[in-house]
């Protein structure tokens, strides 16, 4: 189903449609899938705009099969915990967080540099995701969204760089909360965590990148140390989007990832660019439900960090 085009005929038998093609495609091929009776699970960004994803929710909303999107970082174990303290209150209510994700860029692709591609729907769409997780819904958001390097080589051709390349957005979640997010195809290294959460009583680093996760570390402040929680799950693969599906799917139960955040995400990234056009603040209309993880995943024997001092 992939390689066919939206209108053309479905195979027989076909549950689940997996939309992984140039961004551009990304909604509309996701809606005729659902208008199909398919379940789909499309890659990021969802669409390309705003009134593209407001038609595949509306299809979403009355379809048979479930709307599944990437990123699909609040699946992985570590995220999952990670969550679940920090709505425990382990760290206070958040106040701030900041994040990153980049790399020098891909030199496959084409459409990654093309109108509609861009650092930001690719990458920093993670971050956004993750914050959002934890956080719950931006209200407002500001940035600086650009080109750093005009041509590139794609395909063994230079190209000219038509979307975003680098970008650092602010995001507000309202009641004083802030994160930030710096992203681009300007990146060559790091060793800085990936998303750091800056509570009233302590603080919360997810190490690695959000989406091939290493272990968090924790600072509490009654405690007065830090606690290492090793990576639980070091195979966990970020395309874990389709097992899920496949398993909500068989046992008829909601998925955790939900196209509504996607929406918003969407929404949030157009707001930046925007903002980044016009210099001004951009106020963010769309809310999503929180995650809801239903009945906690069983921990792999012993579940106290590697320096936990409460061991």
């Amino acid at each position: 189903m992939v390689g066919r085009r939206a209108g053309e005929g479905h195979r027989d038998g076909l549950d689940i449609v997996l939309v992984l093609t140039s961004m551009n495609e990304h909604g509309s091929l996701a809606r005729a899938a659902l208008e199909a009776g398919r379940h789909v699970l499309v890659e990021k960004p969802m669409a390309t705009s705003v009134r593209e994803a407001t038609e595949l929710l509306e299809a979403a909303a009355v379809a048979p099969g479930e709307l599944v999107r990437a990123p699909h970082v609040a699946l992985s174990p570590t995220y999952r915990e990670m969550h679940k303290r920090v709505r425990e209150g382990e760290i206070g209510e958040l106040h701030l967080a900041r994040s990153r994700y980049g790399w020098s860029g891909p030199w496959w692709g084409r459409w990654f540099y093309e109108q509609g591609g861009g650092a930001l729907f690719d990458l920093g769409v993670y971050n956004l995701t993750s914050l959002c997780g934890f956080f719950g819904s931006v209200e407002r958001v500001t940035a600086m969204v650009g080109v750093a390097v005009p041509k590139r080589e794609s395909e063994g051709e230079q190209v000219t760089v038509r979307a975003d390349d680098n970008a650092h957005i602010v995001l507000d979640f309202g009641n004083s909360r802030f994160a930030s997010i710096a992203t681009g195809f300007t990146m060559q290294k790091y060793r800085s965590p990936a998303v750091e959460l800056y509570g009233s009583a302590g603080t919360m680093q997810l190490m690695g990148d959000d989406w091939a996760p290493n272990g968090f570390e924790q600072w509490t402040n009654d405690r007065g140390s830090w606690e290492i929680v090793g990576e639980t799950d070091p195979q966990w693969p970020w395309t874990d989007g389709l097992r899920h599906l496949v398993e909500c799917v068989e046992k008829g139960i909601r998925t955790v990832t939900r196209p509504e955040q996607a929406f918003h995400a969407l929404e949030v990234m157009l707001a930046a660019k925007r903002s980044s056009e016009e210099g001004r603040v951009v106020e963010i209309h769309s809310t999503f439900p929180d995650l809801d993880y239903g009945a906690p995943a069983a921990a792999d024997g012993d579940g106290r960090g590697e320096h936990d001092p409460r061991s």
